[in-house]
């Protein structure tokens, strides 16, 4: 049998009232009374129950936690950042992988909406209009997190991912490359079209490179997929001299193809990547890469959050986090 607040104050000789104020916190109670109570609970064993006193609070102290794919370095070094800002604020988590589904997002939004708990922070590669409108109607607040929603009304935290792919691929012309591929993740995602590729192409416009449909390949963001993707484009009568990847995993398979079609990296063709995850360091030769900085921005949007849960001021809910390239040896 479960040991109820009932029992408690029933062995301590007061009331359910006075049990609870010693639970929370509240200093309104005689030191030998907390004395008494703290000793009876310990002896008991009771455990307050989560449920009923969010139900008396409002609050359950819960955060949902909505995201592709926790099985992914990526995804998992966010997740992380969330969880040791969520611990720090002591609220806990509800974790839920999505596998990149809108059905399934939507459907664990309004499970975690049903669980009662106080935010949510979502991941998405593609936020729709009608996510949007779901996120908007929320009771509780959402912040987005390493997700590109265009129309700018839900609280977000990024980096600058056109400005990122620019920054690659100049680094990639300054150094005298006319031919610089882009191995890139599903077209159909705003954070590819929308602000990789433009960037992409920003750099080869400026630098009055023409820009080749066959030198843009769009992959899953699998290492498979990077594989594949270098294998077309060594396929070109023209072919690249540098890559772009969107992904370190992707990278690897940029890499690791090249190879195998017996290239040398960096002398025949160089490689930069994105993510800086730990994957970069585990390849030879190791992986020049653009820094996301994935745990902070895990860390930032809980922080953002937990803002809005305790009505605090918040400056921008749009926040923006700044980049740079760790140059390795997959480049010169």
């Amino acid at each position: 049998m479960n040991v109820t607040i009932y029992d408690v104050a029933r062995e301590a000789n007061v009331s359910m009232a006075t049990v609870s104020r010693v639970v929370n916190g509240n200093p309104n109670v005689k030191p030998s009374t907390r004395k008494k109570v703290l000793e009876t609970i310990e002896r008991l064993g009771y455990r307050p129950n989560a449920v009923a006193r969010g139900l008396a609070s409002k609050k359950t102290t819960t955060v949902g936690v909505i995201i592709p794919d926790i099985s992914s370095i990526f995804h998992a070094e966010l997740a992380r950042g969330i969880e040791d800002i969520a611990t720090m604020y002591k609220y806990n988590i509800i974790l839920s992988n999505s596998d990149q589904n809108k059905e399934k997002e939507l459907h664990l939004l309004n499970t975690m909406l049903g669980k009662q708990v106080d935010g949510i922070v979502f991941m998405s590669g593609n936020v729709t209009e009608e996510h949007v409108e779901e996120l908007k109607k929320s009771p509780v607040p959402i912040v987005l997190a390493a997700s590109i929603e265009s129309s700018g009304q839900i609280p977000s935290v990024n980096i600058d991912y056109g400005q990122a792919a620019y920054d690659a691929v100049q680094h990639l012309i300054e150094k005298g490359h006319r031919n610089v591929a882009f191995v890139t993740g599903p077209l159909e995602e705003p954070i590819n079209q929308e602000k990789h590729v433009r960037g992409y192409q920003k750099a080869l416009a400026e630098a009055g490179i023409e820009y080749k449909e066959g030198y843009v390949v769009a992959g899953d963001y699998t290492y498979d997929s990077g594989i594949e993707a270098i294998e077309k484009l060594l396929e070109e009568n023209e072919k690249p001299t540098a890559v772009f990847v969107s992904t370190d995993e992707m990278a690897l398979g940029v890499i690791h193809g090249a190879q195998d079609k017996g290239y040398h990296v960096p002398n025949d063709i160089e490689i930069i990547g994105f993510d800086n995850t730990k994957l970069a360091t585990m390849v030879r030769p190791q992986l020049s890469t653009v820094v996301q900085p994935i745990y902070d921005i895990g860390a930032v949007a809980m922080r953002l959050l937990t803002k809005y849960m305790n009505k605090e001021e918040v400056d921008s809910h749009i926040v923006q986090l700044p980049h740079r390239i760790e140059f390795r040896k997959s480049t010169k």
